[in-house]
């Protein structure tokens, strides 16, 4: 509240970094305050405007500066992703936030996706270079990133200037405050069992308190004893819901947060577990792998690369690695997958629809055509 008071009195809005880890409230408090801050300036009559940008799938300062001008824009006059110069775009941007006038807060959301800092360079000099003459401009920045300022350039971090707002994560007990709100709206009385909610709250604080996580938790255990016909949601679904929740948050790391290269990695991994063919030296897993990548078309990366990604995919917790005795021809590791082959095919979809189904995993996922050996279908077409 502090750091937005300057709108209210007509001066340069402040620079705001607000840092925390997921699920910790920073998203919905930013967006309860500039709400509220909305008010206030309407009360006053202050031409404000609040233009929010979720940054989750822009990897670039380029692709973020589009969305933004395409925020002001109708449907007919919308910039193309690609294919612009970047000062065309920058102009752009200038020139929508110029038309819009008054006081302008850019929110973006999730900002440690962008890999560059050229639009927080471009921002925080936009007035005292004049490419914005017609409004004062400042951005709040949400980072799940606690080192993110530190990778910025330091002409950049001299620019912005910004305030720092950081997020603790939840200890058992005020998760617990939350989810007893939300289970008073939910669940009728009785309906949960003595150290349901504690046991949740305790959950959410081991994943470094995430309330979104813990909200999660409670709603699967409830919806589990529902279909199970249950008097109470007790300890036991919890502990059940626990895995489905885990599952799920697999699948959906493996497609968000892993590589091409790291991702076929796993699906060379995830055919021979088929196979009944792990645990499997590096090697194996490396012919697996390329056979692939030369399928789906891609110049397959080295073995030590290979190496990398598997101690990657361990560290996540997908797949697990043992060192064996080789003996005179000294040691080497075996790798398999620690969850189901359902579920990690589940992650993997974009790569089963490049490369196509491998024969292995025929039976797992639905698809047309087939053969023996090696092969790869994509639809009705077949390549070995």
């Amino acid at each position: 509240m502090q750091s937005l008071q300057p709108v209210i009195n007509g001066e340069e809005p402040d620079n705001i970094f607000v840092y925390g880890k997921t699920g910790v409230g920073k998203t919905a408090v930013t967006e309860y305050l500039t709400n509220e801050l909305s008010q206030s300036a309407s009360h006053y009559d202050i031409d404000l405007s609040i233009l929010t940008i979720s940054c989750k799938g822009a990897n670039t300062s380029y692709q973020t500066a589009i969305r933004l001008v395409n925020e002001r824009r109708s449907s007919d006059e919308q910039l193309s992703q690609a294919g612009h110069a970047e000062w065309k775009v920058y102009d752009a941007l200038w020139e929508e936030l110029d038309a819009l006038g008054g006081t302008i807060l850019i929110v973006l959301d999730e900002i440690d996706n962008i890999r560059d800092d050229e639009l927080l360079y471009q921002l925080s000099r936009a007035r005292s270079e004049n490419n914005i003459t017609e409004c004062k401009l400042g951005v709040i920045g949400i980072s799940n990133d606690l080192t993110y300022r530190d990778r910025l350039n330091a002409e950049v971090r001299s620019s912005l200037g910004e305030k720092t707002v950081f997020f603790p994560p939840y200890d058992a007990n005020e998760l617990r405050d939350v989810l007893q709100r939300r289970a008073n709206l939910a669940f009728q009385d009785g309906a949960l069992a003595p150290g349901v909610l504690q046991l949740c709250a305790a959950f959410g604080a081991k994943d470094s308190g995430d309330a979104r996580k813990a909200i999660t938790l409670l709603r699967e255990s409830g919806d589990l004893a529902r279909n199970e016909n249950a008097d109470q949601v007790t300890e036991d679904h919890v502990e059940r819901a626990r895995e489905t929740v885990e599952t799920e948050e697999v699948v959906e790391g493996i497609g968000e947060n892993l590589s091409e290269n790291e991702q076929l990695t796993l699906y060379a991994l995830a055919t021979l577990t088929a196979q009944s063919a792990t645990p499997a030296r590096t090697r194996r897993v490396y012919e697996r792998y390329t056979q692939l990548a030369n399928a789906a078309g891609r110049e397959p990366v080295s073995n030590r690369r290979i190496r990398d990604f598997l101690a990657e995919l361990e560290s996540m917790n997908i797949v697990q690695q043992q060192q064996q005795s080789g003996g005179t021809n000294g040691n080497y590791n075996e790798h398999e997958i620690v969850h189901d082959v359902d579920d990690v095919l589940r992650g993997l979809t974009e790569v089963l629809e490049a490369v196509g189904v491998h024969d292995s995993v025929t039976q797992h996922v639905t698809f047309h055509g087939g053969g023996d050996g090696d092969t790869f279908t994509t639809g009705t077409n077949t390549t070995s």
